[in-house]
């Protein structure tokens, strides 16, 4: 395994960290604690997991994804090797069953402690923001609308102090943002240098892939400037880069004939960029999942990439993938299918 440092700490991760959200829905508890088991065998110290999780979020699971990882360290100990992250959800339609008030004091402690009770620990490692508070473009929307009639006061400095508080008691360590803007991450680095007391914002988790390269546009100089480490979520967009939905397949039990609703990452454009990344990695003797794990793995300013399993095999091929190193020459073949079809899946 290789490792890397959280930005603005000695906290050492793993490159690979073991996403998590299918864990009580897709997965049994039993399947979440092999899952565990074999990560941290291969090195992974690396979980996330968020209060919404298993996804899609319903009020029968709410929070099963996080009761699992708690049930596993009270069976293995083991906590003080494992970097663990969570995240609070914001406010939405589909969080409207966990609370309606967004992002204030009350609401981050109760979310806090609430996911300290089910994951069975005192404390967790990095507390994320899931997604914005205010209405911006996030979740597959590709471009910025101003609504004028949604009203939102600007709430950071307050958040930030909540967060401060929460880490002088000890039960968070560090703080990071999720399915955030250039704009949103700048005003919370902002915030934080003005008040020397808040804390900085570490780390942001954005979709990045092969189908979804639009963290480079805008984020990316952010990231290496200021040192926000970007946590890759769908990697594989769903699976969809593993190949399996090609020729219009549709497996039994996959994620996207179990909720045909998200449909991110398989558009007809996002479909044919996908057919040309899998012939470029069968050419090169890889499997396009590899590839496609290899690439993000292999960007300058990723922290740790995300992955997900539902099965162990597909679990050893995305843990594995620490160990492909992809040459120059395939590194410029990606970029002419890039150049060709950029960002078909935002």
């Amino acid at each position: 395994m290789i490792y890397s440092k959280l930005p603005h700490t000695e906290i050492e991760v793993s490159k690979i960290c073991l996403g998590t959200m299918t864990w009580g829905n897709q997965n049994t508890q039993s399947e979440g604690h092999e899952q565990i088991n074999y990560a941290v065998d291969k090195g992974v110290n690396f979980f996330d997991t968020a209060e919404l999780y298993p996804i899609p979020a319903h009020e029968d699971r709410y929070a099963d994804t996080e009761k699992i990882i708690g049930s596993w360290f009270k069976k293995n100990g083991n906590r003080e090797n494992i970097v663990l992250a969570s995240k609070m959800a914001g406010k939405a339609e589909m969080s409207k069953f966990i609370r309606t008030t967004g992002f204030n004091r009350e609401s981050i402690i109760e979310a806090v402690e609430g996911s300290l009770e089910r994951l069975q620990t005192d404390y967790i490692d990095l507390y994320q923001l899931h997604w914005p508070d205010r209405s911006t473009n996030y979740f597959g929307q590709r471009g910025y609308t101003h609504d004028i009639s949604d009203y939102w006061e600007d709430n950071i400095h307050q958040v930030l102090e909540t967060l401060r508080d929460l880490i002088r008691e000890g039960k968070i360590r560090h703080v990071g943002i999720s399915n955030e803007t250039p704009w949103g991450t700048m005003r919370f680095l902002e915030e934080s240098k003005v008040h020397g007391a808040l804390p900085r914002t570490i780390t942001i988790q954005n979709p990045y892939s092969l189908l979804n390269r639009l963290f480079e546009v805008g984020m990316a100089e952010i990231s290496v400037r200021e040192q926000v480490g970007l946590l890759a979520y769908s990697p594989l967009g769903f699976g969809v880069l593993s190949g399996k939905y090609l020729g219009d397949c549709m497996p039994e039990g996959s994620r996207l004939n179990l909720f045909p609703q998200y449909s991110r990452y398989n558009g007809t454009t996002a479909v044919e960029a996908t057919r040309k990344y899998y012939e470029l990695a069968q050419a090169n003797g890889l499997t396009l999942a590899q590839m496609s794990l290899a690439f993000v793995n292999s960007r300058p300013f990723v922290t740790s990439t995300i992955i997900g399993a539902t099965t162990m095999r597909q679990l050893e091929e995305n843990i594995g993938s620490i160990d492909v190193e992809l040459s120059e020459e395939l590194f410029k073949e990606i970029e002419s299918i890039h150049n060709l079809m950029p960002n078909p899946a935002p």
